[in-house]
């Protein structure tokens, strides 16, 4: 029998904590978090804030009391100051509580630009369940929304406030939207949103907010840019980005790797050996540059706690592999997705792992053309030239249909597919569901043509 703590109660923490009790009836399992909720989805809000989702609470998974019924004991409101890592200790609420494992599912903060007048009331992230409420409720007296950000959670925001009728101003520093995606995606995102937002959106690049502008009871009025710019709405929303909830590990001794997130095995155990680290506070590997790397998500998250907790329990061992940030949202009826490397991703790493990238993007039906819910997709596959391999993939078209192949093409890089081999996958077809080629076979049949050349 172990007594293992858990700090934090997000996907990881949750997973954790049950995993580690599943495992041994017997253990001692404690999960403090200093937060009011454990086991929550904030990947749900913007749909709550859309209205698809009815109540708050819908989006939470399990309560604490469903965690006590299983003898894990939870401790809501109780926050870690400090690590003793020699001591196998931990400061919580000026109490030291001692621990044989320590599980550090810490999470992530906003990522706060430099911005005058940040304070100001009526200015919101997407950090917590009731940030989710304070949005609703502003909703109802409000007509203009102001998003800083133009990642993942801006598009799920442009989505949820224009189908609630609102004008939404989006501020982005950088030269485009979603970023992270190569240009000519970003091309195809811009003109997609645009296409379904019919007038209800302004996007204004390169703009950097450096103030808030308020009234005389410090709520947000506008924003005023680098470029002497101002615009004006009843509230604000920043979906910045996050890093990684790191402080007290640091404070601590607790190693911290190149992307500013804690550096861990591949067993999720920091540099003390009874303390692991998993969700967003925890750094990850990419399995095809097999370099350092940051993302968030519940589903690495999960997976995460899982092997922490294996590992913590110490009757069994597992390896969490690493990652290929395969990543998907939706906007309106249309899915958008990458996995793996971009073609700007595969030019960066070209010269550390000897790359020679190139790839192919092909719009095609995504079913057989004589259906009549036919739809264009576009998928682009990018490749080594010198060995072949498959790297990434990125997908826009409607909902359903770019899910599958992305998919598919995550499970070729985990298993390091050639294009050849990609090619010769025996794929499932019907007139509903596909072209007889399939747009994924049409993108590699034009790779394996530049290979040649």
């Amino acid at each position: 029998m172990k007594k293992i703590v858990v700090i934090g109660g997000g996907a990881a923490g949750a997973k954790a904590a049950s995993k580690a009790k599943r495992l041994n009836p017997n253990n001692q399992v404690e999960l403090y978090t200093k937060t009011s909720e454990i086991a929550y989805s904030l990947c749900g809000l913007p749909y709550f804030i859309e209205g698809s989702v009815k109540k708050i609470e819908d989006l939470i998974i399990r309560t604490p009391q469903d965690f006590e019924k299983n003898g894990i004991n939870i401790f809501l409101n109780h926050e870690a100051s400090e690590i003793f890592p020699e001591k196998n200790c931990i400061l919580i609420n000026n109490n030291h509580i001692f621990y044989d494992e320590l599980i550090l599912a810490l999470g992530a903060n906003i990522n706060l630009p430099n911005i005058k007048n940040l304070n100001a009331k009526n200015v919101f992230s997407l950090r917590s369940l009731e940030s989710g409420k304070l949005i609703k409720e502003k909703m109802k007296e409000s007509k203009n929304v102001l998003i800083i950000g133009a990642g993942y959670i801006a598009i799920e925001l442009i989505e949820a406030f224009t189908k609630n009728n609102f004008n939404v101003i989006l501020l982005e520093k950088k030269e485009r939207i979603a970023s992270d995606f190569d240009e000519d995606f970003s091309e195809h995102i811009q003109k997609m949103i645009d296409y379904k937002t019919k007038g209800q959106l302004q996007c204004h690049y390169n703009e950097n907010v450096i103030e808030f502008l308020t009234d005389e009871n410090n709520s947000f009025k506008g924003a005023k840019t680098e470029s002497n710019k101002e615009f004006f709405a009843d509230f604000c929303i920043l979906a910045t980005g996050a890093i990684p909830n790191v402080d007290i590990a640091k404070n601590a001794g607790i190693k911290l790797g190149t992307t500013g997130a804690i550096e861990v095995d591949s067993k999720m155990r920091t540099n003390y050996q009874n303390i692991f680290a998993c969700g967003d506070c925890a750094q990850k590997y990419c399995i095809i540059t097999q370099e350092p790397t940051y993302i968030g998500l519940g589903t690495i998250a999960n997976k995460e706690g899982r092997v922490a907790a294996i590992n913590a329990d110490g009757t069994n061992y597992e390896n969490f592999d690493g990652v290929l940030k395969s990543t998907i949202t939706r906007f309106y009826d249309w899915t958008i997705s990458k996995t793996g490397l971009t073609m700007q991703e595969a030019k960066k790493y070209s010269k550390d792992i000897n790359l020679e990238p190139i790839c192919s993007s092909i719009t095609k039906n995504d079913k057989a053309g004589y259906m009549p819910d036919t739809n264009k997709m576009t998928i682009k596959i990018v490749a080594d030239k010198r060995s072949g391999e498959v790297l990434g993939a990125q997908g826009i078209g409607w909902s359903g249909n770019i899910s599958q192949r992305i998919n598919t093409i995550t499970s070729a890089l985990k298993s390091r597919l050639t294009v050849e081999k990609l090619l010769h996958l025996d794929l499932a077809y019907s007139p509903p569901f596909s072209s007889s080629i399939d747009p994924i076979l049409t993108a590699c049949y034009q790779l394996k043509e530049l290979m040649k050349k």
